[in-house]
């Protein structure tokens, strides 16, 4: 009786034994299929960042040429992202179909938007986009003005400066030599 039970339902039920060949091929069929949609999840994340790009065009051709705050791409990795710039990017959901909108800060990362629609997404981006302009425009009006006297300096005064530079490197290289070969000669003495 222990022994029909020890053998497996296999052979109660008349089947004839599990070789391990058989087992290991089907094993790896299996782990194909579930690569296969492991992949196909991938493909349609980045399908979905790249129909979210393409919505973006008309935000991203209203920049100005000026303003270089953003570096719009899609990185293919294993975890395919949209950026907008250097801290904000769009990434997929757990469900594959929301996108998440976020940003990271030096406190973590924080989500500006969440949503299955991209004119949602669109919007938030857009926002996200004037502000960072905004926050350009203030820094750049903080900064102190370049007077008149200061942005241009004419070439009489110009030519002097050029050879007090060159100067002032020349004595230094000579400085150094000097130095190289004083603790060249005083290592020698302390070595006899």
């Amino acid at each position: 009786m222990s022994n029909t039970q020890g053998s497996g339902n296999n052979a109660a039920a008349g089947d004839p034994p599990v070789r391990l060949r058989d087992a290991l091929r089907r094993a790896r069929i299996e782990a194909a299929d579930r690569s296969a949609v492991v992949i196909d999840l991938h493909d349609a994340e980045v399908a979905r960042l790249e129909i979210l790009n393409e919505a973006l065009d008309p935000l991203f051709r209203d920049i100005p040429d000026r303003v270089d705050l953003f570096d719009r791409g899609i990185s293919r990795g294993d975890t395919p992202r949209l950026w907008i710039d250097i801290v904000a990017h769009v990434v997929m959901g757990r469900d594959k179909r929301q996108y998440r909108f976020v940003q990271d800060t030096r406190f973590g990362r924080r989500v500006l938007a969440e949503s299955h629609e991209v004119g949602a997404i669109v919007r938030a981006v857009t926002d996200y986009v004037a502000r960072r302009m905004v926050e350009r425009e203030h820094v750049l009006a903080s900064l102190p003005q370049a007077t008149p006297e200061k942005q241009a300096v004419p070439e009489k005064q110009a030519a002097p400066r050029r050879r007090r530079s060159w100067l002032g490197f020349a004595l230094g290289f000579v400085a150094g030599m000097a130095t190289l070969f004083g603790l060249a000669l005083v290592a020698a003495l302390l070595s006899l």
